[in-house]
């Protein structure tokens, strides 16, 4: 059996910049990215903190160092700049692999540094 876990998660990311027009998906600064494991055009999850707006989108890579986070497209209409999010992914997992499982969690601070790792 497999099961579906938590494989990465930016906790509390502030959104930095929202744009209707462009085809869609989450841009996330490549640093953020490269921490918890999360590659472009991977699937995401993304739950707003301040209006409860929760959606699928894809990853896509932003500038590395610049704290971006942007919602893109139809994704635009999910949230405005300032708001809170969470960024999630799943994976599935043999019995055998959750032994040592652990999600990589990344704690953000309101300019999305890294402020605390979480591995377990």
């Amino acid at each position: 059996m497999h099961r579906q876990m938590l494989r990465a998660k930016l906790h509390r990311a502030t959104i930095t910049e929202a744009d209707l027009d462009y085809e869609g998906s989450l841009t996330i600064d490549k640093d953020l990215l490269d921490a918890v494991g999360i590659i472009p055009f991977e699937r995401v999850k993304v739950y707003n903190i301040n209006n409860g707006e929760r959606f699928d989108t894809y990853a896509i890579e932003g500038e590395r160092g610049t704290g971006v986070i942007g919602l893109n497209g139809a994704a635009a209409r999910k949230g405005m700049v300032g708001d809170l999010i969470i960024i999630v992914t799943f994976g599935f997992y043999s019995e055998d692999n959750l032994e040592n499982y652990h999600p990589m969690i990344a704690l953000l601070d309101e300019k999305n540094t890294i402020k605390e790792m979480l591995t377990k």
